[in-house]
């Protein structure tokens, strides 16, 4: 029996004492991550925060098998939030709708959710009407059945069988109902809860898993009462994405106790947070390193040269390279380069004496090595 055919449909119940333990754990470490970025100040959480809903943008839609150009999504984002960049791209239509969908959840997060919001939101992710080949109902909920299916034609399984389409408007009414109450408890329990709710409901042809997660995003921000966000949990289900639609498919199964789902979001919640610093790497050493090096007086060449490389250029850091970077002759990238060696901020990589690679020195406790490019140096 699947879950919407059984008789406390959608009263959904849950361990609370275990649920508010993991919940605990994850406040906290979101605490831990706002605070640590907040001291480092207000442009490095934009920063951020656009790296973060990137990561989140194209994984989302990664999950459902849509790849999306990262650095047209950044370029989108960083653009719409007034947030500059280097290497900005020309996003695509598509993109910008995407994006312009994404955006609308978390920042505006205290305006309700609507049936007209979401018919929106649906018209973004199809402008065309179709989903790859196939036309589809776009900005309206579905009159046809809905299976959710995997395996090849003829050979496939069956993982869950929505509401019926005449239902749908009724449930989809339930469910904005619950999600704009005043009631509804603004915490990450609501996040996984419209997410699993919506995404059981499966009101659309097609884009039903993408906008589950922009609402789940939306939740996440009205708990945080906030706009900005510097993790992303659609990364983290990306990476867990077997786990994610086994978990899906077991609860949506069976009573409406739903611990089971709510304690793996949180625990997948928690692991994107603690994941955030491998994410948000080149904007926390570049932070770090201008706060450690603000007196130390610097030519415009190798600050922009140095920026690049902070920015996470793939490459060694070497005279030649320094040149090629900056413009510039042989002779004044090893000036440049001298200086930066005699003031503690470069340092040459043992074992070379042609073509020397340095590291850039960010902290006392922290050295970056710049990797290697495929191309001959």
């Amino acid at each position: 029996m699947y879950i919407h055919e059984t008789q406390n449909w959608p009263d959904f119940t849950w361990n609370r004492e275990q649920i508010d333990a993991k919940l605990i754990k994850v406040s906290k470490a979101a605490g831990y991550l706002e605070g640590r970025l907040s001291a480092i100040g207000f442009d490095v959480q934009q920063q951020a925060a656009v790296e973060a809903l990137t990561h989140d943008i194209v994984s989302s839609s990664e999950i459902e098998g849509v790849l999306l150009n990262s650095d047209q999504v950044r370029s989108s984002v960083a653009r719409r939030m007034g947030v500059h960049i280097t290497n900005e791209t020309e996003p695509s239509h598509y993109i910008e709708g995407v994006v312009e969908m994404m955006l609308d959840a978390v920042n505006n997060f205290a305006s309700p959710l609507t049936h007209d919001r979401l018919f929106g939101w649906h018209n973004c992710l199809f402008p065309t009407g179709r989903s790859g080949m196939e036309p589809i109902n776009v900005g309206q909920y579905r009159v046809d059945p809905m299976d959710v299916v995997s395996g090849t034609w003829g050979r496939e399984k069956v993982h869950y069988h929505a509401p019926a389409a005449e239902d749908v408007p009724a449930e989809m009414q339930r469910f904005l109902a619950w999600f704009n109450s005043d009631e509804t408890a603004k915490d990450y329990v609501k996040s996984a809860i419209a997410h699993f709710w919506f995404v059981s409901i499966h009101p659309f042809d097609d884009g039903n898993g993408r906008i589950s997660r922009a609402i789940a995003d939306m939740a996440l921000s009205q708990a945080d009462n906030s706009t900005l966000r510097y993790f992303s949990i659609s990364r983290q289900i990306n990476k867990e994405k077997r786990k994610y639609n086994d978990t899906l498919e077991r609860c949506q199964k069976g009573s409406c106790d739903i611990t089971v789902w709510i304690e793996w979001y949180l625990d997948c919640m928690l692991r994107s947070i603690e994941g955030a610093e491998e994410m948000l790497s080149s904007i926390l050493n570049k932070a770090i390193f201008w706060q450690n090096h603000s007196q130390t007086i610097l030519n415009d060449r190798q600050k922009n040269v140095l920026n690049i490389y902070l920015d996470g250029y793939i490459g060694k850091l070497t005279t030649k390279k320094w040149a090629k970077l900056a413009k510039t002759s042989p002779d004044t990238a090893a000036r440049d380069i001298k200086q930066l060696t005699e003031a503690g901020i470069l340092i040459p990589q043992e074992g070379k004496f042609r073509n020397v690679p340095y590291s850039i020195v960010i902290s006392k406790d922290l050295i970056l090595t710049p990797c290697p490019e495929d191309e001959e140096e």
